[in-house]
């Protein structure tokens, strides 16, 4: 192997060890203020954030930064800056995905950390600390949950699929009469999460998801066997002057191809 191959791996190695450590930490800020009813603003799009998402924010910038001063910032909660567009790798990170949730007592919010490089995901963590769940991955090197291996499931004959309902309307015959839609989920993160350790088989994804919610469950859903796909059927670019995307759907084998159809139709 060459030796800057080495290095990179190495460098991924850190990058996670560093993520799943602050990670924890995060998690445990959140966690003094869950069902705490913390303070709430709407941002626009009535989209509600709170004092925790702001201090684990804070710690998160203040932590990471200090630790990999090189590195980029990308966060849903810190103003955005053109400076980040010149680092070799970037963090990503949304301090709580799923905050309406989070706000109304779910268990299914988490937080969010990838390492971003050449657009792609090299290092990622789904902290869901009220679940008491670590979801984690490094290219090449497979997904863990809790430190243990996991990997999409196989299809059967149910289909348990999440997204919003105008999408499976759309689906072709001999698909439409196997799939179930699945219970609102309120952290995308989460919710692709389920999708790498076999809890469900795939999901939509409405357009407008951004960098953060997606950058570190897209490494752990490759790592575990399925992909996330745009509606041209490639793969998502992170940490770009742009940070938001269209409709997206994640999973795996012939499901996901035939939900990336209904999403090319509706994009068209």
């Amino acid at each position: 192997m060459p030796e800057a191959e080495k290095a990179g791996m190495a460098a991924n190695t850190e990058d996670l060890a560093l993520l799943l450590d602050v990670g924890r930490e995060a998690g445990a800020i959140a966690m003094r203020y869950f069902g705490q009813n913390p303070e709430v603003w709407m941002k626009s799009g009535q989209s509600p954030v709170s004092e925790a998402d702001f201090a684990v924010d804070a710690f998160l910038r203040e932590t990471l930064t200090a630790a990999r001063p090189h590195y980029g910032w990308l966060s849903e909660e810190t103003a955005d800056s053109e400076a980040r567009l010149s680092a070799g790798r970037t963090f990503v990170v949304d301090p709580i995905d799923g905050t309406r949730g989070f706000l109304e007592g779910s268990t299914s919010w988490c937080v969010s950390l990838a390492v971003v490089e050449n657009g792609r995901p090299i290092a990622g963590v789904i902290d869901c600390p009220a679940l008491g769940d670590v979801f984690s991955a490094l290219p090449c090197k497979g997904a863990r949950k809790n430190g243990s291996a996991i990997r999409v499931r196989k299809p059967g004959a149910l289909l348990e699929v999440g997204g919003p309902k105008p999408y499976f309307d759309e689906l072709p015959e001999g698909w439409r009469e196997r799939v179930h839609r699945v219970q609102h989920i309120p952290s995308l993160a989460y919710r692709l999460a389920l999708i790498a350790e076999g809890r469900i088989d795939a999901t939509f994804v409405k357009p407008n998801a951004h960098d953060w919610d997606i950058a570190a469950a897209d490494l752990i859903l490759r790592e575990a066997g399925g992909h996330i796909l745009d509606a041209s059927s490639a793969v998502p670019f992170y940490g770009g002057a742009i940070t938001s995307h269209g409709a997206l759907v994640a999973g795996s084998g012939e499901l996901l191809h035939a939900i990336a159809g209904v999403i090319a139709g509706t994009e068209s």
